[in-house]
């Protein structure tokens, strides 16, 4: 009974996320970057509040779903230009070892942290200025750093799961590196 409930889950979910590919990625994003977001900021000083004010919510909620969305295009061009890579002998055959193969992950993943992940991460900042009204590219230093140490690690193991499982486990990531985050911050 479990195991058919969980597949009905599932089955619902990969419906879902097939179906509605960039408000699928936009709510996943929304909803666990924006968490964890806010579970930094409780680890950090050891607060249980807001990190932002509640007028500032919804464009938290809002920046977060746009890079759901520009993360759903940057999977899909990132493992398209991959494959084009292949294609053309620009990347080593024995790097291509097959959707879900752990060499083409990485390789996909550090293409993907490469040539879109600092574009995101800048974006990202540019939203965050744009809500606060400032300029601040404090910590950007350390944001780009999480490419190396965080990205490429965890996207590797995101692009060796099947395409509708991706954005999701994506989302995810966002709050585990929001956990980490918390957790290695000086405490304020």
């Amino acid at each position: 009974m479990i195991a058919g409930v969980f597949q009905d889950a599932v089955g619902g979910y990969v419906g879902w996320v097939t179906e509605h590919k960039l408000l699928s990625a936009a709510i996943q994003f929304a909803i666990l970057g924006t968490f964890g977001e806010v579970l930094s900021f409780w680890l950090k000083t050891k607060k249980i509040r807001m990190p932002f004010s509640w007028g500032k919510f919804p464009f938290k909620v809002l920046a977060w779903a746009l890079l759901g969305v520009f993360t759903k295009y940057g999977f899909t061009g990132i493992v398209g230009a991959v494959d084009a890579l292949f294609a053309h002998g620009l990347l080593p055959p024995m790097l291509n070892d097959g959707d879900g193969g752990f060499l083409r992950a990485l390789t996909i993943s550090v293409v993907m942290q490469g040539f879109f992940g600092p574009q995101l991460m800048y974006f990202h900042r540019l939203e965050d200025n744009l809500i606060d009204r400032k300029l601040n590219l404090d910590g950007m230093k350390m944001a780009l750093w999480t490419l190396v140490w965080f990205w490429i690690p965890a996207q590797t193991l995101t692009f060796m799961l099947s395409g509708e499982y991706r954005i999701g486990l994506a989302a995810i990531w966002s709050l585990v590196l929001g956990l980490i985050m918390g957790l290695a911050s000086p405490k304020k």
